[in-house]
């Protein structure tokens, strides 16, 4: 029985290694992401750290709590007058651009991997939309210099691609399992997550900063404790109504961070610190699933 005392020891001696290896990340030329995965990785079961730990459903919850915060902060920090002129090219690419990288895997898993069409569809589908905590850091790291729109483009596409990937990826699953499903009757599963979504974190974002302003509470540190529970009700509540909370927590972000409100160098350095951390904790939490002994036999298809 592992203790108290020991998971905080082991739990901090991780998050410092992760702080060191984001300053190492800089010189090397890799991304701190990277170096997170394998911290984790080498302090798991078959690793040095011998840390056994295997639950899926634990890293899921890690991650999905993880990536609200993250992307919460990077909507924060997002000039609106930066997106507006890259909106539809940004939707575009969240939906047309995943269907189209998710038929372009398909084809290579099947022609090359001998895949059914089917499955190459559904592995297609989980990789098809890029992940917006690793787009975020890397972009917002000093060394990136990218012209004219394409960062901000960049950002709203990951921060607004997870309802087209869900929706090929639970379609293709239904499919796999029952083939006499339409995958056609996903299509207002779809338009349900993008339209909740986009409604309520537009509302929670305008009526953050109102919040704010007019609470006018006694203690500065409350604050963040306010904000944190408005990223947490946002995306709970949108998606206990059927939308995506991911797009919410977003869209309130930057709705929220275009608006004058109390205490905003404050809330916005808060936020970024603790995107940090999240994004830390969810990566070690991903490494530590993972086993290199299972990765022999797959890391030829893996690579390519």
């Amino acid at each position: 029985m592992v203790s108290l005392e020991q998971i905080l020891i082991y739990l901090s001696l991780l998050l410092i290694l992760a702080t060191i290896a984001s300053k190492v990340s800089s010189s090397l030329g890799v991304p701190s992401l990277v170096l997170f995965i394998v911290i984790g990785a080498l302090a798991g079961s078959e690793g040095p750290g011998n840390i056994e730990f295997w639950n899926p459903h634990l890293a899921q919850s890690v991650g999905t709590v993880a990536l609200a915060f993250i992307l919460f902060s990077g909507g924060l920090d997002t000039s609106l007058e930066s997106i507006k002129p890259v909106l539809l090219h940004g939707l575009a690419l969240s939906t047309v651009g995943v269907a189209i990288t998710a038929s372009a895997v398909a084809l290579f898993a099947n022609l090359v991997l001998g895949l059914t069409p089917l499955e190459g569809l559904l592995l297609g589908s989980v990789v098809s939309s890029t992940d917006a905590a690793a787009v975020f850091s890397v972009l917002r790291s000093r060394g990136i210099r990218l012209k004219g729109h394409l960062r901000p483009l960049l950002e709203l596409e990951s921060g607004s691609n997870d309802p087209m990937a869900v929706f090929l990826t639970i379609g293709f699953t239904g499919l796999l399992v029952d083939s006499s499903r339409s995958s056609l009757a996903l299509v207002p599963f779809f338009l349900q997550q993008m339209a909740v979504g986009g409604l309520f974190g537009y509302l929670s974002g305008r009526l953050l900063p109102i919040v704010l302003n007019r609470l006018r509470l006694d203690y500065e540190g409350l604050y963040p404790v306010l904000t944190t529970s408005v990223v947490l009700l946002t995306y709970g509540g949108t998606s206990a109504l059927g939308g995506n909370g991911f797009l919410a927590v977003y869209i309130c972000g930057i709705v929220t961070g275009n608006r004058p409100f109390i205490h905003r160098g404050s809330l916005m350095r808060f936020h970024d610190g603790l995107a940090w951390l999240v994004q830390i904790a969810m990566f070690l939490t991903l490494g530590l699933l993972v086993f290199p002994s299972e990765l022999v036999p797959v890391i030829g298809p893996g690579t390519l």
